[in-house]
């Protein structure tokens, strides 16, 4: 009989409830591409009221949000400064260099937090020999960062250095809502300064697809038209912006659950003697000594994660995990924990 599979690897592999699933095969339709898809309209003027902007454009995915972005933000030749280990640096496929041209510029931050000073040191003087910075992305959570939300006082000083160099500010806030329960702040609180935010519909909020993209009215026109360059328009996408809606009504005050599912988590493996960091959100992440032998071995009891690197561990908790898989997934690590 096989072993029943508890999966960790990311809060992206959640399954669409039978009420999603409902909402989505009741949702009203129309042709997203030519303006007359009312469910689009709908989950789009929540997004933007969600994260504190005007508008907001439903995409296939957070990568097509971040792009579009970028692509709206700069010219080609212009300077990107990002976190050197932020999602749109490492994990969408040189995006920015291919789709707009831009310089990118990573700056090393601590656990994913830029440090204000050093985004400003990063800023060029202004001369014709250099590649003019125009565009700073912050990642909120932080993913590789271990899922830390970016402190109040530190996004303030960003946005100050930003206004004083003429920055665009984009937030990629693929788990927005995570940062904002754990601190309990609203997502518009953080989003409004930004000049635009993205957010994934279908991280730890549990629709099937889905990104929002949001801003101003008129930058919002203008990424209308980058996304149909790059070929994200959908059409009866009302199917799946009904899943986006049922997921911002009902599943952003329970992600609460999965960060205290983390720190449960957290807890049973540090108390067994794992070298685990203790989580602010939905991850966890172990150091040890083999990842790749570890993952595997955890895979034949039943317990899926990702081995980030040869010494590093990613676990993350989402709404279909529960405290049982969680005491289940902990016995297994018992198992298989360096004998003394």
């Amino acid at each position: 009989m096989p072993v029943p599979t508890i999966d960790l690897r990311s809060d992206t592999v959640t399954r669409p409830s039978a009420t999603m699933r409902k909402a989505m095969m009741d949702a009203p339709v129309g042709d997203d591409v030519l303006g007359d898809d009312p469910t689009v309209q709908r989950l789009e003027a929540i997004a933007a009221e969600r994260v504190g902007h005007e508008a907001a454009l439903f995409m296939p995915s957070g990568t097509m949000t971040n792009q579009v972005a970028i692509r709206c933000h700069t010219q080609p030749g212009d300077r990107l400064l990002l976190e050197a280990q932020s999602h749109p640096y490492l994990y969408e496929a040189g995006g920015p260099s291919a789709i707009s041209g831009v310089l990118i510029a990573p700056i090393a931050g601590t656990h994913g937090i830029l440090n204000p000073e050093d985004v400003a040191n990063a800023v060029p003087p202004e001369d014709v020999h250099f590649a003019p910075a125009t565009l700073l992305c912050i990642e909120n959570t932080t993913n590789r960062g271990g899922g830390r939300p970016y402190p109040t006082e530190t996004l303030e000083a960003l946005h100050r250095v930003a206004a004083k160099s003429a920055l665009k500010t984009h937030l990629d806030g693929a788990r927005l809502f995570n940062a904002a329960v754990a601190q309990d702040v609203s997502a518009a609180s953080i989003g409004a300064p930004f000049d635009s935010v993205s957010f994934c519909l279908s991280k730890g909020l549990g629709a099937p697809v889905g990104s929002l993209l949001c801003g101003n009215k008129d930058w919002i026109h203008t990424a209308r038209r980058v996304r149909k360059m790059l070929g994200g328009g959908m059409r009866q996408s009302g199917i799946l912006a009904a899943a986006g809606i049922y997921a911002l009504e009902h599943n952003v005050d329970r992600l609460v659950d999965d960060h205290q599912h983390a720190e449960q988590l957290w807890a049973g493996l540090t108390a067994q003697g794992w070298q685990a960091e203790k989580p602010n959100t939905n991850m966890v992440y172990l150091t040890v000594n083999d990842a790749a032998s570890l993952a595997e071995d955890l895979m034949a009891e039943g317990v899926r994660c990702i081995a980030l690197a040869k010494d590093r561990i990613r676990l993350v908790t989402h709404l279909d995990v529960g405290q049982g898989d969680i005491e289940r997934a902990l016995s297994s690590f018992e198992r298989l924990r360096p004998k003394q």
